[in-house]
């Protein structure tokens, strides 16, 4: 019978274990298992920023390295000998380095980050080592070891690291109660940041994707817990009514985005005809618009409905001191870079320990051979008197050297060949020594001048491997779209006034407007009372709806006019106001909220219009005037609450509109900010100018196009390819100077804007690949300082622009700006005219009466009195 068969005793009847608690089991057990997880497989260690497994990798590559391409199968099975847990780990740990394009050279087909293509199988993609990597990542003599899990084998600990790897590759890992997250980091940037901490300066880092796009890292906070990153894809007005996706969100698919744009489609939050994926060497994304679509709203609407817009939380967690610790990615680097110091005094103090041995018995062995110690070795009978006799010979000598001659010393010399004896040239052993000699010095004052040395070692990483990495995510600051703004219009309100009911199902009552599902919807009851609610399919808000529209919060351009009977006194009060932020399905009283109040008349007022109405008053009322006019514009504007002013005390029969009003909130003033490409009313960015009605702003771009739009805040303005934006004049003269590709000239031309239609941008140069706009003015005496190259030398010369050339048609070649090289294009400020003296003034008064008098001339003697006016005797 064995012992569990037998109720758990052994064959002499004593308890096999222990009793143990199981609550006690769980704690211990789970604290372990949580530690383990989190120690050696989720969180990388500061030192090399490296997880457990990828630090294996790079161990078994360097033991497999001969400097040419090993099976991915077989660097598997190398490190399996340190890293216990399968294959599958390790291979998709090595996948995920060799697509981070640093440490890895990859060969075959690896899969792409950007399509979500996953690499071929192990047996068939092939990897080295990166001489980047064999120059930063290993160094044997400052390596800290450790057993391997079997103990056959050592691992190191951490490697030594001589670079912030951490903040270039970035990571990623979920532990047992805890995670990380660290985004990756520019090559370039760290390298200099790093140079900056050395410099004693602060460093301030921040993430750059290899899959580009754009960033907003507003809210980073250095990639400590609670930050926050917006991602967006690259996006462009292609040809023939479509947009085109260039780069995409960090974290996403091509197929994913897709995936999103489709089913934000079907959604009805935006509306195109189809997707097309070009993407091959470069990602292009083509979305296909529906007709009457905006490209500058559906921009938006992509960024706010589907995965062209995604929000990154950072977490930076690392491993110091076998604890998870969370850290700032700008303290990292400053540890980082420390550490790099740190590494590379060692490894100075090693090699300068190497050349002072070196030196030591190089000159050992030139003292043994040129005084012919060897010799008096020959007569002794004993290895203990070969020894003896060495060390006396080199007596007179101990002096000299760094520290005491030690037995192994003395035997190194007795194992010098007699063909070297033979041979040995005292020349070329002091030449040797000289040249070590030299080595010593310059390591020694690389150890005195540690910083500067430090400096120097990241100085020239950058040279031997920045090339081609170079910055890829564009830092922007992004503004916040409304999802209810670039809603697509994928409903209708209806409106049922006697019920009481609105909605986009009563598809038999009275339309109102296109609007989105996303939308509130605002309704005004004859009682006086308002209320807002979610638009839905049907809803119930009260019967006597006056009117109904869609509700936008913060709308200050909306004003609403009303005039109402007060119940208790009888006096018909008028009142202007705004409704700005209000709490759903809750009822506002507008009036006084007395019993029997009533609207009487009501509009409201997309741009704040106030309009002139008649009021009539009964017959029976004792008003000498019964019928008369009222203005709103001789109201202010006030909130909901208002109870108005008094419009007359007696009886009204009845008010109608009398005279359309215009706006009396004056022009918007447009401003543009070109951090983040967009127009605004928030006073951010430069000013355009006051807008009201039909106005439009011109906006050219570097490829020498201009585009006139309207002033809507949804419209979009790139930056990167902006020259000049402003208000359009009609009247006003262009003068540009461009480069001309075929002819590789630079010209000189102004023009008159002689088209008309918006949103559509027109090329007023020639349409070389490589012409661009260099300067464009709207001024009247636009001054421009050209930078010449005559023969060897550079000349500045200023030119005015229209004495140059007259106004042509835009689409005139002009007129060529030089016969010179052209090297630099500086637009100056406009002339400003300076206020006329009184002399000047005296004469154009002068001038002035005389062109009076000239009316009146009839004669020649009145002839010559005319010239003495102008004469100005």
């Amino acid at each position: 019978m064995s012992d569990i068969e037998n109720n758990g005793q052994s064959e002499n009847g004593d308890a096999l274990h222990d009793s143990v608690p199981v609550t006690g089991m769980y704690q211990e057990w789970f604290l372990d298992y949580a530690s383990y997880v989190i120690l050696e497989r989720a969180v990388p260690a500061i030192e090399d920023g490296l997880k457990p497994v990828q630090r294996r990798i790079l161990h078994a590559m360097k033991e497999m390295d001969d400097g040419r391409f090993n099976k991915v199968a077989n660097i598997i099975g190398q490190t399996m000998q340190y890293h216990p847990h399968g294959d599958a780990s390790i291979s998709d740990a090595i996948v995920n380095l060799g697509q981070k394009d640093l440490l890895i050279e990859t060969q075959g087909n690896w899969g792409d980050i950007r399509t979500g293509d996953g690499a071929a199988a192990a047996r068939y993609i092939e990897a080295r080592l990166s001489k980047f990597a064999l120059e930063v990542v290993f160094n044997p003599q400052t390596t800290d070891w450790q057993v391997s899990y079997d103990g056959r084998k050592r691992e190191p600990v951490t490697l030594p690291v001589k670079f912030p790897l951490l903040l270039a590759q970035g990571v990623e890992g979920i532990a047992v109660g805890l995670s990380t997250k660290i985004l990756p980091h520019n090559f370039c940037e760290l390298i200099n940041a790093s140079i900056d901490v050395l410099k004693g300066k602060k460093a301030s880092i921040v993430p750059d994707f290899p899959t580009g796009g754009l960033a907003d890292f507003s809210e980073y906070n250095e990639g400590l817990r609670g930050g926050r990153i917006k991602v967006r894809a690259r996006i462009e007005e292609g040809e023939g009514k479509s947009l085109l996706i260039k780069d995409i969100p960090f974290g996403t698919t091509t197929t994913s985005l897709i995936d999103s744009i489709i089913k934000a489609n079907d959604k009805g939050k935006i509306k195109i005809k189809k997707v097309v994926d070009n993407t091959a060497k470069d990602v292009e994304i083509q979305v296909f618009l529906a007709s009457g679509q905006s490209p500058d709203m559906t921009i938006d609407a992509l960024y706010a409905f589907t995965d062209c817009e995604q929000s990154i939380s950072p977490n930076a967690c690392v491993i110091i001191k076998d604890k998870p610790v969370f850290i700032g990615v700008n303290d990292i680097l400053t540890y980082n870079t420390r550490q790099t110091k740190e590494l590379l005094k060692r490894e100075l103090e090693i090699r300068k320990g190497e050349l002072m041995e070196k030196l030591l018995f190089s000159s050992l062995e030139k003292i043994f051979i040129e005084n012919r110690i060897y010799r008096d070795i020959e007569e002794c009978e004993t290895w203990e008197d070969v020894i003896a006799t060495i060390d006396k010979g080199l007596d007179p000598y101990k002096p000299e050297f760094y520290r005491e001659i030690t037995r192994d010393d003395i035997i190194r010399l007795t194992e010098i060949k007699i063909k070297r004896i033979s041979r040995f040239d005292s020349f070329k052993a002091d030449e040797l020594m000289r040249k070590l000699e030299d080595e010593l010095k310059e390591v020694e004052h690389n150890l005195e001048h540690l910083t500067e040395f430090a400096i120097d070692y990241y100085k020239n990483l950058l040279k031997k491997h920045g090339k081609g990495r170079e910055r890829k995510t564009e830092i922007r600051n992004f503004e916040t779209i409304q999802a209810t703004v670039v809603a697509a219009n994928n409903a209708k309100l209806y409106v049922n006034r006697k019920d009481g009911f609105i909605g986009h199902g009563l598809k038999k009552d009275e339309f109102v407007c296109d609007c989105s599902d996303l939308d509130d919807i605002i309704a005004f009851k004859k009682d006086g009372t308002c209320v807002v609610t979610k638009i839905q399919d049907k809803v119930f808000v009260g019967k006597d709806i006056i009117h109904v529209g869609i509700f936008r919060k913060g709308d200050e351009r909306m004003v609403y006019n009303m005039i109402y009977l007060d119940g208790t006194s009888g006096r018909t009060m008028v009142k202007r106001f705004q409704i700005l932020s209000v709490t759903r399905d809750r009822e506002y009283i507008l009036t006084k909220g007395t019993k029997g109040s009533k609207v009487l008349y009501f509009t409201a007022n997309a741009n704040g219009e106030a309009e002139i109405v008649t009021v009539y008053l009964t017959q029976g009322s004792k008003a000498r005037v019964k019928v008369f006019d009222f203005d709103f514009k001789e109201l202010d504007i006030k909130g909901r609450g208002a109870g108005g002013n008094i419009l007359t005390k007696y009886t009204v029969r009845k008010i109608q509109l009398k005279m359309e009003g215009v706006s009396t909130l004056g022009g918007l003033d447009v401003y543009y900010d070109d951090a983040v490409g967009r127009i605004n009313t928030d006073e951010r960015g430069k000013l355009i100018g006051n807008f009201l009605g039909d106005d439009k702003i011109i906006a050219f771009y570097k490829d020498g196009s201009y585009e006139l739009t309207s002033y809507e805040l949804t419209n979009r303005y790139d930056p990167n390819t902006l020259l000049l934006i402003e208000k359009f004049d009609p009247l006003a003269v262009i003068s540009c100077v461009y480069y001309d590709g075929t002819s590789k000239n630079h010209y000189v031309k102004r023009f008159n804007i002689e088209t008309s239609t918006v949103n559509k941008k027109f090329s007023f140069i020639s349409d070389h690949r490589r012409s661009t706009l260099d300067i464009v003015s709207t001024d009247k005496q636009p001054q421009v300082e050209v930078t010449l190259k005559k023969d060897k030398e550079t000349e500045k010369v200023e030119y005015d622009l229209d004495m140059l050339i007259d106004v042509k048609g835009w689409k005139s070649v002009g007129n060529k700006l030089s016969s010179h090289i052209v090297k630099n294009i500086k637009l100056l400020e406009p002339v400003k005219k300076d206020s006329p003296s009184k002399e000047e003034k005296e004469d154009k008064d002068d001038l002035e009466i005389g062109s009076t008098i000239d009316l009146n001339v009839k004669d020649d003697d009145d002839k010559d009195q005319l010239g003495l006016f102008k004469n100005g005797k």
